[in-house]
């Protein structure tokens, strides 16, 4: 599928409203466990995306249409979330992350961005030049992998739990 606003916003727009009713009021070890050392746990993955919409799907974009590729993005933390979220309990996360979408997509729906702003260049720190299209279409894809990153992470929970039945369970296995 070739990338368009028409059918990235909807994803965007569902992120939030998913996380809602999948994780909130959930008991911790649901939120909280993940699949080892050096792993994130849904908690921790909430925390990243709030990173994100607030250091790099918009700034970002709003750098290119300023400046091009004349200027690099700021290199992305991809583990800020452990500081930023420390006292912080995930339904409040989810209620931030909220929010900081409903404002990039205001913002991001405001330019009424087309073909030729998505042909425009941008200069990333580690990959080089890319353009504002796949920065775009990479926001999406980067919601839809971390929400099945949740998936994964919570389903491996239960990982001996269900015993036999493990070999009709990929997520489990893969």
């Amino acid at each position: 599928m070739e990338f368009s606003l028409v059918t990235a916003v909807p994803i965007l727009r569902n992120t939030p409203t998913i996380l809602s009713s999948w994780l909130t009021g959930l008991p911790e070890p649901w939120t909280t466990g993940n699949e080892g050392p050096d792993t994130w746990s849904p908690y921790d993955i909430v925390g990243h995306l709030i990173h994100g919409e607030r250091t790099d799907w918009m700034p970002r974009l709003e750098l290119v249409l300023e400046h091009g590729a004349s200027r690099a993005f700021t290199p992305f933390d991809r583990f800020a979330q452990f500081r930023e979220s420390q006292g912080k309990s995930l339904d409040q996360l989810v209620k931030t992350f909220a929010e900081l979408r409903e404002s990039n997509l205001a913002r991001l729906t405001s330019l009424q961005l087309g073909a030729r702003e998505f042909a425009l260049p941008g200069l990333h720190p580690e990959l080089g030049r890319v353009t504002l299209g796949q920065l775009l279409a990479t926001w999406v894809v980067h919601d839809l992998n971390h929400l099945a990153q949740i998936a994964r992470v919570m389903s491996r929970q239960y990982t001996q739990a269900v015993g036999p039945w493990i070999e009709y369970l990929p997520i489990l296995t893969r």
